[in-house]
């Protein structure tokens, strides 16, 4: 049995008290000292509760409680000279018991065993905690640092429709769920719908990423990978005619897309009427940006997508198929253009391999279809994959075209591989998740059961490589 005086005075001292009270299990030992009864205490005070009526700002008086030994003080008053009174009338009988003060004049009292709780501090946060669009944080339980939130899942939230399981939680975990006022507790088979409550924990600033993420409307690509596009450009080993086509289509894709600006970055420049042009595209929303030391492709690109908040980088095909495994390990989506000009694009397609694939991907796929006003394509080519898992997966992308107001075609194949069928097609947009598995040889990725392994044989045609979990 812990031991407890409270110096109480007020409205707000007795609403503490009567709380205090009402806590069925509470099994501390109280002493009160309230010199205005009448407006302070509750009308019942339990047995566990000694009160005493007097000026807690007299010395002489107080020492007469202060003989006893406590566990914790707490000074909760109306008036500030009797807050001050009694912290050190307090004070001058023991320098280190727990003291915990209502602060409503900025005092900013200094002592490493005194908690001072600013009620300004505390009304103003609660009164954020209603407004619309803000996380809201647990103030008191665990740290209070903001380790604790809950969010909401609006309609059109990248992670409405997807299993937890398939949701990378680095450094968070979603420990609750609250759905139609219950409680549903998580695990990996669980689907998140659109206005669950979700109940966070994990670390301050991950948890303020992860409230940005799951908030962020539709119609927002690249976020939440970042919010600019980046081009790279060597002058040396790319001839005018590829840098020209390069420039044409990521100057597009930054029009119609809603990246805040395009980043081109330029190593071994020259004097050359090419090198003007990229220079004359700079204004508010492009930036050029010339290296002129000899660092190599991959410094470069460390540097700008760190320094950038790059959230799609353009590249072609010939500098994709040489700089894969640098361009995987940037865990950003990759870009890859064609040959016949991206504004010739009407269509986006993806091939159904996984649910897992299907809810990291789905969103993105809808996002960017939609700013770019592309017919989404399904094909689901699975011989060798279980029929019911097919099944939720087109599910899983009806469910998330609606969410987006969009359209999806589903194309069943069960014989012919539909990449056959494309490889004689321009116009459309490839989706691929880019898996460790990409990498391999080509001769390897032949033999591969899962048919995005197989990009390359669409390699003239353009793509999009979206990093996976």
């Amino acid at each position: 049995m812990k031991k407890i005086l409270i110096i109480a005075d007020g409205i707000l001292a007795k609403q503490f008290l009567e709380r205090v009270v009402n806590i069925q299990s509470d099994s501390n030992e109280y002493v009160v000292v309230a010199y205005r009864k009448s407006i302070t205490l509750p009308s019942f005070l339990p047995k566990n509760f000694k009160l005493h009526s007097f000026d807690p700002t007299s010395l002489e008086k107080i020492s007469s409680v202060l003989d006893e030994s406590f566990d914790k003080v707490i000074i909760v008053t109306s008036k500030k000279v009797d807050l001050i009174g009694a912290y050190k009338n307090i004070r001058n009988f023991d320098k280190k018991v727990a003291i915990c003060v209502i602060d409503r004049w900025d005092l900013n009292i200094r002592d490493k065993n005194t908690t001072s709780i600013n009620s300004k501090e505390v009304l103003s946060s609660l009164i954020l905690d209603e407004l619309p669009n803000i996380p809201v944080f647990a103030h008191n339980i665990g740290l209070g640092l903001g380790e604790i939130m809950e969010v909401r899942v609006p309609a059109g939230s990248s992670y409405a429709y997807r299993h937890l399981g398939n949701i990378e939680q680095k450094k968070w975990r979603i420990s609750c769920i609250f759905r139609h006022n219950t409680i549903v507790l998580p695990k990996p088979t669980l689907m998140i719908q659109p206005n669950d409550l979700l109940l966070t924990v994990g670390e301050p600033a991950t948890l303020q990423n992860v409230y940005k993420s799951i908030k962020e409307e539709v119609g927002q690509f690249p976020l939440p990978f970042g919010s600019n596009i980046y081009l790279f450009i060597d002058m040396l080993r790319m001839d005018n005619e590829r840098i020209e086509n390069l420039l044409n289509d990521t100057l597009f894709l930054h029009e119609k897309l809603k990246s805040k600006k395009l980043y081109i970055r330029v190593i071994n420049s020259n004097n050359s009427e090419m090198f003007k042009r990229i220079k004359s595209l700079e204004n508010g929303n492009v930036e050029v940006d010339v290296n002129y030391y000899d660092i190599s492709i991959e410094k470069n690109f460390d540097i700008d997508l760190k320094n950038f908040n790059v959230g799609m980088c353009v590249v072609d095909k010939l500098f994709f198929e040489k700089n894969i495994h640098m361009l995987y390990r940037l865990k950003v989506p990759i870009f890859k253009t064609g040959v016949f000009g991206v504004q010739g694009v009407e269509r986006s397609i993806v091939f159904g391999v996984s649910l897992r694939d299907a809810e990291e991907d789905s969103s993105v796929l809808f996002d960017l279809s939609n700013q770019l006003n592309l017919q989404t394509e399904l094909y689901i080519f699975s011989p060798d994959y279980d029929e019911d898992e097919q099944h939720i997966i087109a599910e899983h992308f009806e469910n998330t075209a609606k969410l987006y107001g969009r359209n999806i075609k589903i194309i069943q194949k069960s014989d012919k591989n539909p990449i056959l069928e494309l490889k004689n097609q321009s116009n459309f947009l490839q989706f691929v998740p880019f898996y460790g598995e990409s990498l391999k040889s080509k001769i390897i990725s032949f033999f591969s059961n899962n048919i995005n392994n197989l990009h390359f044989v669409l390699n003239d045609k353009y793509q999009i490589f979206l990093p996976t979990v």
